[in-house]
């Protein structure tokens, strides 16, 4: 049996088109980076908190947790906090290159954890004020990494990416089909 640890509804979508059977659990912990730490280490250490927590209730099955995170040269942006930090979030990353990296955790029966993730470089192209406040009134950006989602309205702002779109949806589908086979979750 596998549980997703996440309340996502893309990381489900993602899941069920790729034809992987699952269940849900949910797991609530603090997402905020310790100090000083890298935004790597800072999101490998969500998914495995998220796997163990729901591990510790479930130990006889596979647990796949995610924590997906936009990276700029001067933060680390994860979901905002309110309308107001979503519209910051969005002027930081218009007209610039960005990276999302999301990290994967896999807790297995036996408690083995694998831990892996994925970086996607993303080009924004220019995004105006009033362009920014649409998007936000919309909605979309608020339970978003970076307050954006590369798959719905945001879409249009969109240049180029360098890697796996998947990833930036929030779940890097082929690394994840690969963790799941190297551990007999899936034939």
């Amino acid at each position: 049996m596998l549980i997703l640890a996440s309340s996502s509804p893309r990381r489900k979508e993602l899941l069920k088109n790729a034809g992987i059977e699952f269940t849900v659990k949910t797991a609530d912990i603090p997402e905020f980076p310790q100090p000083h730490e890298a935004p790597e280490a800072f999101a490998r250490r969500l998914a495995r908190e998220k796997a163990a927590a729901i591990w510790k209730n479930s130990p006889q099955a596979f647990v796949l947790a995610a924590d997906t995170i936009v990276v700029t040269p001067d933060e680390v942006l994860g979901k905002p906090a309110d309308p107001s930090d979503a519209a910051r979030m969005l002027r930081q990353l218009s007209g610039q290159t960005h990276e999302v990296l999301t990290a994967v955790c896999l807790k297995t029966p036996a408690g083995h954890e694998d831990v892996r993730h994925q970086v996607t470089r993303v080009h924004m192209g220019a995004i105006d004020e009033p362009e920014i406040a649409f998007y936000v009134a919309h909605g979309e950006p608020m339970d978003k990494a970076g307050a954006y989602a590369i798959q719905g309205i945001a879409s249009r702002w969109i240049d180029r990416i360098e890697g796996d779109f998947f990833n930036v949806v929030g779940l890097p589908l082929a690394l994840v089909y690969r963790m799941l086979r190297d551990h007999g979750a899936i034939q």
